[in-house]
């Protein structure tokens, strides 16, 4: 297992900025703010995290649709709880050419007010239901806070699903299963760890009943919120006259839910979390070249049977479909080779030089436990295989590990301001999520400079002791709560 201490960013920070620069991840040069141009190292792994999140709805009944970018302003002001919390973030098309538009248009910061709009025409019986959708869609919003590539932009690419029921039973049925496709994508498919949080009411997505959403904690203890999950009840569905016959020809309004996954931003989250001081480390999986070989050089002996070794090899792992490259820049030394590509995150290094030849073997590094060892030339193959399957693991185990450590339970106000300040997470008795709390929620954000809380867990129940009393006001806790700061 790696050592946590040997390879720890020290300077979060520094370290961001580094690697989406040297690992060629993002290029924020482009002349518009917030808006960033992502390069072919990301792309290709944002792609394949795309199609694991497309088949895992497709299997879950969604089906895709394509919906326009922009939205009338007439439908963005009919839900007055949604217009309200995002009309600052609003980016509005005004003309075209020279000519102002009679009505402005919306560029989409969220897609509700354009489906509902569509599922009033879908709708008519009960048979139609549930109506399960989704797209994969940019959105924009002009976020007031210091944007960051992957992390926060005012340009962001998701799924978004949009789903409508016959019952608000059913609609609550569709967040554990939101909740269950977040576990296995975001935990068990790319290796990071977190907690899904039924929010405050004051901290709802604007226009539902309530929000559920999945933070994740970065090195460098801020937390990031990742896929969130909205029931939005019959908000949506009677502001836009959603509705259907039952069995009875009765007509009744349906019950929406919906899910953002940014994959944009979940991308940010898993290089964050998995990365160390030596760089990138990516999951097998989803790495754009999983198996680097590296020829070693020396004068005076017979490089041509090196190459000739390399190449066979490469063939064969290719044959087998893994994604394989050769390390051919002769003009640089074996170290400069080798940091490179532990810097852009490829899982597997191996090496090969005239003594290996000569003894049988080659030289492997894996990158998800930073060790190098011998590995005969007849099980390179097999062991190639074996570090696939353990690597998504090893890199699971490692983040869980680190996720836990920067949970601390404390009782008293003081405990709470100093968690905060040593860049951790404080999980704290509260009076209550409910409106009633939001005083003491306020008291904490002022008095932490920025620590929230961010709501009451959803894996397990996870109550305060009977005497506990919150660590605001004083009175008898009602909920345990998770308070951090955020992106």
């Amino acid at each position: 297992m790696v050592s946590s201490e040997e390879y720890k960013i020290e300077d979060f920070n520094e370290w961001f900025n580094d690697i989406i620069f040297k690992a060629e991840l993002a290029d924020q040069r482009y002349n518009i703010k917030g808006f960033v141009v992502f390069r072919p190292w990301s792309v290709y792994s944002i792609s394949l995290m795309f199609r694991l999140y497309e088949d895992k709805l497709n299997d879950t009944g969604h089906q895709q649709v394509i919906m326009p970018t922009l939205i009338p302003e007439e439908n963005f002001l009919k839900e007055a709880e949604h217009v309200e919390g995002f009309t600052p973030e609003v980016f509005w098309v005004t003309e075209h050419g020279s000519e102002k538009f009679e009505n402005k248009y919306a560029l989409r910061p969220t897609s509700e007010t354009a489906f509902y709009f569509m599922f009033k025409y879908w709708l008519q019986s009960y048979k139609d239901l549930p109506m399960k959708t989704y797209q994969r869609a940019n959105v924009f919003r002009y976020d007031s806070k210091a944007t960051k590539p992957f992390i926060r932009g005012r340009e962001f690419y998701w799924y978004e699903t949009h789903n409508i029921f016959e019952t608000i039973e059913d609609a609550e049925e569709q967040v554990l299963e939101d909740m269950q496709i977040t576990e296995e994508m975001l935990h068990i498919a790319f290796g990071i760890p977190f907690i899904f949080f039924k929010r405050p009411q004051w901290d709802k997505f604007p226009g539902a009943i309530n929000t559920f959403a999945a933070d994740a904690i970065i090195p460098n203890g801020r937390v990031l919120q990742l896929p969130s999950t909205h029931v939005l009840g019959d908000k949506f569905t009677k502001t836009f006259d959603v509705k259907f016959k039952d069995k009875d020809e009765e007509v009744k309004y349906a019950y929406g839910t919906c899910y953002g996954p940014a994959i944009s931003r979940i991308y940010g989250g898993m290089i964050c979390v998995h990365g160390d001081k030596l760089g990138l480390r990516l999951p097998f999986d989803l790495a754009p070249i999983q198996v680097i070989i590296t020829p070693l050089y020396f004068k005076d002996e017979d490089n041509e049977k090196v190459e000739k070794l390399s190449i066979e090899i490469a063939e064969n792992l290719d044959k087998l479909g893994y994604k394989v490259k050769i390390d051919d820049q002769k003009e640089k030394t074996p170290k400069e080779r080798f940091t490179f590509y532990e810097m852009k995150g490829v899982p597997v290094r191996i090496e090969i030089g005239p003594k290996d030849i000569f003894e049988g073997v080659a030289t492997f590094f894996r990158r998800d436990l930073n060790e190098k060892y011998k590995v005969y030339l007849a099980d390179i193959y097999d062991e190639i295989k074996k570090i696939k399957e353990e690597f998504i693991t090893n890199l699971r185990e490692q983040a869980d590990m680190a996720f836990e450590e920067k949970i601390v339970t404390v009782t008293t106000y003081d405990d709470l301001k100093e968690v905060i300040e040593s860049d951790q997470v404080a999980r704290v008795p509260l009076c209550s999520i409910d409106m009633d709390g939001k005083a003491c929620a306020d008291d904490i954000k002022a008095d932490t400079k920025g620590g929230e809380v961010r709501g009451t867990r959803m894996d397990y129940e996870d109550v305060p002791d009977e005497e506990a009393i919150c660590v605001v006001c004083g009175k008898k806790a009602d909920c345990m709560v998770y308070v951090g700061k955020s992106y």
